[in-house]
């Protein structure tokens, strides 16, 4: 078997890269027109400054007075419309002594979690349904393969401060207790499919808010 040569190995890599580049260097999100399912229409060029570039809103402190002692601040392309079409994110998590994210996942993109400050304990489910899962300080990142559940908890005495990025400028999210409990999903078939009591399941509905 021919050996390929190094050359046109490194050329096939580039025109590939190539193909792959975006037409456009940014496009900066004209959130006053529809969203389509590839994002939003571009500002025009003329009318941007650096200002469309920065975002300030990951530095003040979430409120963390609710029932999970949690706070999520985003910056995805509703709030930074620079970040449109771009692929990526990021939000600061406020996470009060004692407190933690519900189960959730992101459909749409890999997380990495920093923890800034504080201590807290996080991991996933594999879909081998193995658990992935360790206690983190300062200064450690711990990386959430795209759709599957996840969790942070605040394990320590102090609160906690976490910036996450997202590979997707739109990484979505949908709670596992949401999902269960908070629409018109019958009872009936939430407790054939998940074994729950049916007794519990309507007060956790009644708790989240669901009916049916």
């Amino acid at each position: 078997m021919r050996m390929i040569s190094p050359i046109i190995f490194t050329v096939s890599l580039l025109l590939s890269s190539a193909c792959h580049a975006a037409v456009q260097e940014f496009c900066v999100a004209d959130l006053t027109a529809p969203e389509s399912p590839v994002g939003y229409s571009c500002k025009k060029p003329e009318t941007l400054t650096v200002n469309d570039f920065v975002y300030s809103g990951l530095g003040v402190a979430g409120n963390t007075s609710n029932p999970l002692k949690a706070a999520v601040t985003l910056a995805t392309v509703p709030e930074f419309p620079a970040l449109n079409g771009l692929g990526i994110s990021l939000a600061r998590v406020d996470v009060a002594a004692g407190g933690g994210g519900a189960i959730h996942t992101h459909p749409r993109a890999t997380e990495i979690v920093h923890v800034v400050s504080g201590e807290i304990t996080a991991g996933f489910i594999s879909g081998a349904n193995k658990v992935y899962y360790k206690t983190l300080n300062k200064g450690d990142i711990i990386v959430i393969p795209q759709g599957l559940l996840h969790f942070q908890l605040n394990s320590g005495r102090i609160p906690a401060k976490l910036y996450v990025s997202f590979s997707s400028a739109s990484p979505g999210l949908q709670i596992l207790d949401n999902a269960l409990f908070a629409n018109n999903l019958p009872t009936e078939l939430v407790a054939a499919t998940t074994f729950l009591d049916i007794a519990q399941i309507k007060k956790l509905k009644g708790a989240f808010g669901g009916i049916g």
